[in-house]
């Protein structure tokens, strides 16, 4: 089974980034990002892809066509940014990977849309809030996927999903630096819990 989340390892290592990557492939997670901001993220990244080159794997925090360009030759094929960069949008397109950018206004979301994004990431979520979503989604296309980030996890994922929330990036809720792989597993199965009681 195939979930809308996508887990953010923000601060990863690589000599932690397989381990963990394993354990929530484990738990159901099957798109994982790395932030660029995190330590020797393109190396994190890499060995990741070439452990598990069947996974949906890549970076957020992308702000600029040539950590694109980086992240494609890592082996990566998903860019999430925090903002909406339709330069950023283009290259990622041009390179045959899934661009997911940050869009908070109907401004930003449009724009994104014409510039090719597959989705659109509503950060912060929590700034938006649900209500945020419901407002946005009554002018966006029918078919726009918006995953919520920031705000959104194990507590309310109903309430996001009954505002119109295709799915979610989760960040701090399930690694944050130092975490251990089993503690990762336990993190990871209870968001899948939660997220799979709240699709019934």
């Amino acid at each position: 089974m195939t979930r809308n989340l996508i887990a953010i390892l923000r601060g990863i290592t690589p000599p932690d980034a397989v381990a963990v990557t394993q354990a929530i492939l484990d738990a159901g997670i099957t798109t994982i990002e790395v932030p660029m901001n995190s330590p020797n993220a393109l190396q994190s990244i890499s060995e990741m892809v070439h452990a598990f080159g069947d996974v949906t794997i890549g970076a957020g925090t992308v702000l600029d066509c040539a950590q694109v360009q980086a992240v494609h030759d890592a082996g990566g094929t998903l860019i999430v940014s925090p903002n909406c960069n339709t330069d950023v949008i283009a290259k990622t397109k041009t390179l045959n990977m899934q661009s997911w950018p940050g869009i908070f206004t109907p401004t930003e979301a449009f724009a994104a849309l014409k510039a090719g994004a597959d989705g659109l990431k509503l950060f912060p979520g929590n700034m938006a809030g649900p209500s945020g979503l419901q407002a946005l989604r009554a002018v966006l296309p029918p078919s726009t996927q918006v995953y919520a980030v920031g705000g959104a996890g194990p507590d309310n994922f109903g309430t996001w999903m009954r505002a119109s929330a295709d799915g979610f990036g989760i960040g701090s809720a399930i690694y944050k630096p130092g975490m251990s792989a089993q503690d990762v597993s336990t993190q990871a199965q209870a968001i899948v819990a939660a997220y799979d009681a709240a699709l019934t």
